[in-house]
């Protein structure tokens, strides 16, 4: 066991990470489990879903999730899954020409073409 308070808190907070990280490797691998097991929309969603949670938590490196999810797309396909718009935002609805407010231009101020004549102290 350390002494050192700062040493003694590193332990605390390794321990609260290790718990996280498991939890999170846990449901990434269950994830996986699950789409292997019967391919569908929803599950290829979730499996994408718990990946991009372990890479934005650090447990996945960025190249290995984008194989994974190169893979279970292709695996997705085989299966003949449609594939799901989950991921993606809603689209913004478009506005019309008509419907955006006109601004008015700002005008810049000219200087003035005279200039106060500067004095020499003698």
């Amino acid at each position: 066991m350390p002494i050192i308070k700062s040493a003694k808190k590193r332990v605390r907070v390794a321990r609260k990470a290790a718990v996280r990280n498991s939890k999170t490797k846990r449901n990434l691998k269950g994830a996986f489990k699950l789409f292997d097991k019967s391919p569908s929309s929803k599950s290829h969603a979730s499996a994408q879903s718990a990946l991009d949670k372990a890479v934005k938590k650090g447990l996945v490196h960025k190249n290995k999730a984008a194989r994974l999810k190169k893979q279970a797309a292709a695996k997705a396909k085989a299966a003949g899954v449609k594939h799901s718009k989950t991921t993606a935002k809603p689209a913004a609805a478009k506005k019309t020409t008509a419907a955006k407010k006109t601004t008015a231009k700002k005008t810049t101020a000219k200087k003035s073409a005279t200039r106060k004549a500067t004095t020499k102290k003698k």
